[in-house]
């Protein structure tokens, strides 16, 4: 899409967001739209701005994913800048308002899903950091991203474009502002996710391979990687755990539970494809009880069906071969 039917369209869909009076918008118009977040101290001097379980709608903005920022010595680290513009300058004045007074010295941005990167652009472009493969995902593929979301979100979106970050890491660790912080780079969630642990606090920041009471998302999964990456991060040692949705975790438990519904996911369509059965008949698979109280379950196990399905088809299904 050329950026002149991309503008249309988000100036678009802005104005019809703009002028629905439905109770799910609650009114809302670009001059009123704000984020209602709450910063939680995880650890010491490190906050997280924990999102809603939920999928992206009118009603929540799109604030269904966790971003974090820690002082350090010299400044402040940011992890995830959110879904939008407007998420990401309410996030800076919220910084502001914790840390008075010090300059931001790093953004990072686990990965190039639009709920964790779109806030970019409210940032200094050259100090948000990333891997160059996440970089390389988001030149690519967060154009149409950006629109998915004007459409989902509407006016929540107005005025956000893509930011790509400015600074490419290949490093084991990098020292910010006084601060030491090992880096991991793993992918399954996508063909690169991107994890930050604080040295000094043992905070593990480990975007979306981890979910903790909600169902993981799947559009760009392998879960071959994914479980190799769960099992690296299952040994790193960390005293918390900040996963890409859900809350705190100080046990661990966001990755035994995403690791299990991993399991009984791919398991479960694996059985499908052996039985022959099509997508919409894999979609009526029961989900075990203990997965029914995992945030939208059912949606994202449809949308896994969708995701996922063909692929397996392809790995396990027979070729035919057709004789002239």
């Amino acid at each position: 899409m050329d950026n002149r039917r991309r503008i249309f369209l988000r100036n678009s869909l802005g104005v019809m967001a703009a002028g629905c009076a439905c109770a799910m918008c609650g009114g809302a118009n670009a001059r009123t739209l704000q984020y209602e977040f709450q910063a939680t101290e995880i650890a010491s001097r490190t906050w997280a701005v924990h999102g809603r379980n939920e999928y992206f709608s009118l009603e929540n903005g799109g604030n269904i994913v966790n971003v974090a920022f820690v002082e350090v010595p010299e400044g402040v680290v940011v992890v995830d800048t959110g879904p939008s513009r407007r998420f990401g300058e309410q996030l800076l004045r919220l910084i502001g308002e914790k840390i008075p007074g010090k300059p931001i010295l790093r953004v990072y941005n686990t990965h190039h899903h639009p709920d964790h990167f779109l806030g970019n652009q409210a940032f200094d472009q050259s100090l948000v950091a990333a891997p160059q493969k996440v970089i390389d995902n988001i030149s690519s593929e967060g154009n149409a991203m950006a629109d998915n979301m004007y459409r989902l979100l509407g006016d929540w979106m107005r005025g956000t474009e893509v930011t790509v970050p400015g600074k490419a890491l290949d490093a084991q660790s990098e020292e910010v502002g006084g601060r030491q912080f090992s880096l991991f780079y793993l992918s399954g969630h996508t063909s690169a996710d991107f994890v930050i642990r604080d040295d000094e606090t043992g905070v593990l920041f480990s975007g979306d391979l981890a979910f903790l009471f909600r169902a993981p998302t799947t559009p760009h999964a392998d879960i071959t990687a994914w479980r190799s990456a769960i099992e690296t991060l299952r040994v790193t040692d960390r005293d918390l755990i900040l996963p890409g949705h859900g809350p705190s975790d100080g046990r661990g438990e966001s990755l035994e539970q995403t690791l299990d519904y991993l399991d009984w996911l791919d398991g479960s369509l694996r059985e499908s494809v052996s039985k022959g059965w099509s997508m919409n008949e894999a979609m009526k698979t029961p989900i075990p009880p203990r997965f029914r109280a995992l945030d939208v379950v059912d949606t994202e196990f449809e949308r896994s069906v969708v995701h996922l399905y063909q692929q397996l088809e392809d790995e396990l299904m027979p070729s035919i071969q057709i004789s002239q």
